[in-house]
């Protein structure tokens, strides 16, 4: 299928033709405000679907407004009009066309047009009107919030927030770029004559903030965040997408003496918490059990033994373990235990606990094997 694809270097647009390509969809015309006359007219004579997702958001000059989102869209219709060219039509519009400013205008001029253009020649068109659309490779400081406090916390730069109780409806951009597709395989949600996501995370403005600035703050206390709540988990993806790329990187605290070390990586309120132990040639860590408190050992580097023993018991097993044969040994409750490194080189283990380390409780009792 050829596909032609208007705003192609934009930010859904971008994104929208990298998965275009992932899913094989491979002839696409990418217009974009370099494209020449003579480039445009070749694409509507040809293309077999239209994704018009070209617009203007902050022009200069307020009458820009129209000619960016009305005028661009009229051009492209007669084009297709010129060449008898029925192909579907998809436009992205916004929420605000239902509003009486300058730029609502334009987009439910753009919008009307595309309307009249179907009952006039038959085409089937897509007209979606985006909430707020975050995600990566949008351009901060420009018209999208989470993209400005991303890029901004990133870089420790001051944000502004006007009114933390507003309210947002907001898509997030791997849910746009499903549903465009959706469009293009003609399976798009509709309700009455628009087109929508059906994916929508309803949250304050005050409450984002606040999560992204917990997302920086967890590569100092090694928090992840939930996961499990799907607007945190594309937001944390959304940040990450922000970093400096000097920034990439972030330092762990290694707790060294002369046994080796033992860093804290990965913790969660939910998921306990993930460390690396490293111990040196014929060090013994350990010997001690607890009440609740679980552990996964998981040696991935040099060769040691894993002993345990049930605290009311004599008898003692063992496990080997190697680098070279990866398996994790549960470290079950109400046995004491201890992992010696038997190997003439480092041994490097990820530990897994059930729960956070907290120093008021530990339950964590000595206890020799």
């Amino acid at each position: 299928m050829k596909i032609l694809v208007t705003g192609a270097k934009g930010f859904v647009g971008k994104n929208l033709i990298a998965e275009l390509k992932n899913r094989n969809y491979n002839e696409i015309y990418e217009c974009d405000i370099e494209t020449t006359k003579e480039e445009l007219e070749e694409y509507t004579k040809n293309c077999e679907f239209v994704f018009h997702l070209a617009g203007v958001n902050r022009p200069e000059k307020e009458k820009d407004f129209m000619k960016g989102n009305f005028g661009f869209t009229s051009v492209l219709l007669e084009n297709l009009k010129k060449y008898n060219n029925k192909a579907p039509v998809l436009i992205t519009s916004s929420i605000q066309a239902a509003l009486d400013n300058p730029y609502g205008r334009s987009k439910k001029a753009g919008e009307d047009l595309m309307f009249s253009y179907s009952q006039e020649t038959g085409a089937r068109v897509y007209v979606y009107r985006f909430p707020n659309v975050f995600g990566k490779w949008c351009r901060p400081n420009y018209n999208s919030a989470v993209a400005t406090f991303c890029h901004n916390i990133a870089r420790g730069l001051e944000i502004k927030v006007n009114d933390p109780e507003v309210v947002m409806n907001l898509v997030y951009i791997d849910d746009v770029v499903d549903e465009l597709i959706c469009a293009l395989e003609g399976k798009a949600h509709m309700k009455e004559n628009f087109a929508y996501v059906p994916i929508v995370h309803t949250i304050k403005l005050g409450d984002i903030v606040k999560l992204i600035y917990s997302f920086k703050e967890s590569r100092e206390n090694l928090m992840i965040p939930n996961m499990q709540d799907e607007f945190s988990k594309k937001l944390y993806s959304t940040y990450l997408s922000y970093l400096p790329e000097e920034k990439f990187s972030y330092p762990v605290k290694m707790n060294v003496d002369n046994r080796g070390s033992f860093t804290e990586v990965f913790k969660s309120e939910e998921r306990g918490q993930v460390s690396i132990n490293i111990s040196k040639p014929g060090i013994v860590k350990g010997n001690h059990w607890h009440h609740t408190k679980n552990e996964k050992f998981l040696v991935v580097s040099g060769e040691g033994i894993i002993r345990f023993r049930k605290i009311d018991s004599d008898k003692i097993i063992e496990y080997h373990v190697t680098g070279e044969k990866l398996e994790v040994v549960d470290i079950p409750c109400g046995y004491t235990h201890n992992i010696e490194n038997t190997g003439t080189s480092d041994m490097v283990t990820v530990m897994w606990a059930n729960e956070l380390f907290n120093k008021d409780k530990p339950d964590t009792y000595y206890m020799e094997v």
